[in-house]
């Protein structure tokens, strides 16, 4: 029997399974409760982990079939963590097999995804529990400790001294969930710019749905996925199977937060609707790589949206991060265009709603590209149009480098009505 709320407590291995059981059945239009992990840093020095992220078991929506989509308004977002570390990475040689998210390796051992343990801290301190040698896919080439406020409004990255007291304790710092099995990248204790503050604005970095075949949760993305193609590891795939499989989950993108409303496609039965990697704060383009990455609380709402004619996420963001040109008009722009309708003679002016589509590729241009070319398949335009759109009631958004972005535009409100997604625009603009 489908439940009305479900609370998720398990996390994958880092790979997103179609074939895996699904947690539910959840009622459409029931309630999702999650404690989160953080992705990023600490699944990238835990070996084990085979994708780079540690997300939320994926839950079956009762009516989602493939070619569907799911609408998921995101009631809630809350920080739990106390402290965090981040920082600019890069990847020592020898650790790993073709790509250090997915296929972690010990040198000496010469086993993938070997088992580990912590012993002190530092960069060395991840070890390999049959030989004892360090395995860090990862080092931080420059990086920070931060802790947060009791509000969680506001960090401050701290020195060394301090990065290193709080790695003593790092899963209570990192505020771990307890079926979570990464070792905290507070271990590192790095401290590179300390006395620097931060202002707190939380947004999931993963939230989606199950791609229909294996794939390691980071590179469920057009430009993470790029990674995959001819690879020398188990996750290797193709660049069709790529696009036909991914759901671009991993966006990244600062817009994803509590109160935006992202429909999500279909390509499994059931959704598959999972979550994690929780950030802190972001910048637009993650340009570091990476960002304050946290544990925190979620909740969502999800509900079935029947014929969903695109492969990707549309997103209705809140009205305070819309660009300032794809913004509803007041109704004293409304006046005055009026005024000029009846000047003019023009006979009827569009009613237009924001919406954000999102695009990923392995590059920025191609990400661009895709972008638009989903935008016009939605709205049943050409890509010419969306683009002129785009120009003069919007602007392309970067969401992450190198190659996630999102056109976001005022578009015709009949043209979403006629997809079934104009009365989340309605709802969310109060249109």
């Amino acid at each position: 029997m489908a439940q009305r709320s479900l609370v998720v407590q398990g996390f994958t291995n880092s790979v997103l399974d179609p074939n895996e059981p699904m947690l539910g059945p959840l009622e459409n239009g029931g309630t999702i409760i999650a404690n989160t992990a953080p992705g990023c840093w600490g699944p990238m020095i835990t070996p084990r982990l085979r994708g780079g992220h540690e997300v939320t078991r994926p839950v079956f929506v009762e009516g989602a079939e493939p070619g569907d989509g799911v609408a998921i308004r995101i009631r809630d977002i809350t920080v739990t963590s106390l402290a965090t570390a981040s920082g600019h990475d890069s990847s020592p040689a020898g650790f790993c097999v073709g790509d250090p998210y997915v296929a972690a390796r010990c040198p000496v051992c010469d086993e993938i995804w070997p088992e580990t343990h912590v012993e002190g801290i530092g960069q060395d301190a991840v070890r390999c529990d049959k030989c004892g040698n360090p395995v860090k896919p990862f080092e931080i080439v420059h990086g920070y400790t931060v802790t947060f406020d009791h509000a969680h409004g506001v960090g401050l990255t701290v020195p060394r001294a301090a990065a290193e007291t709080i790695a003593q304790d790092a899963s209570h710092y990192a505020a771990l969930p307890d079926k979570s099995v990464q070792h905290s990248i507070l271990t590192y204790a790095p401290a590179d710019m300390p006395g620097v503050m931060v202002r707190l604005r939380p947004f999931l970095g993963q939230l989606g749905t199950t791609p229909s075949m294996p794939m390691p949760d980071s590179h469920n993305a057009g430009d993470f996925g790029a990674f995959l193609v001819g690879a020398p590891h188990p996750y290797a795939i193709t660049a069709e199977q790529l696009a036909t499989h991914k759901t671009d989950g991993h966006m990244d993108i600062d817009a994803v937060r509590a109160g935006a409303i992202l429909i999500a496609p279909v390509k499994v039965k059931g959704a598959g609707v999972y979550m994690g990697d929780m950030h802190a704060a972001q910048g637009d383009g993650e340009i570091a790589g990476h960002t304050m990455d946290v544990s925190g609380s979620v909740t969502l709402q999800v509900e079935v949206v029947k014929n969903y004619p695109i492969d990707g996420p549309v997103l209705f963001p809140l009205l305070e991060d819309l660009p300032p040109l794809a913004r509803p008009f007041s109704p004293a722009e409304k006046q005055a265009a009026a005024r000029l309708a009846v000047q003019w003679g023009v006979e009827a002016m569009e009613e237009l709603a924001p919406v954000s589509v999102v695009g990923t590729a392995a590059n920025m241009n191609a990400a661009i590209d895709n972008g638009l070319e989903r935008a016009a398949k939605l709205l049943g335009i050409t890509v010419a149009e969306v683009r002129n759109r785009a120009t003069v009631n919007g602007a392309i958004e970067i969401g992450r480098a190198p190659g996630v972005i999102q056109v976001t535009f005022l578009a015709p409100l009949a043209r979403l009505d006629a997809v079934g997604l104009g009365g989340y625009a309605r709802a969310q603009y109060g249109l």
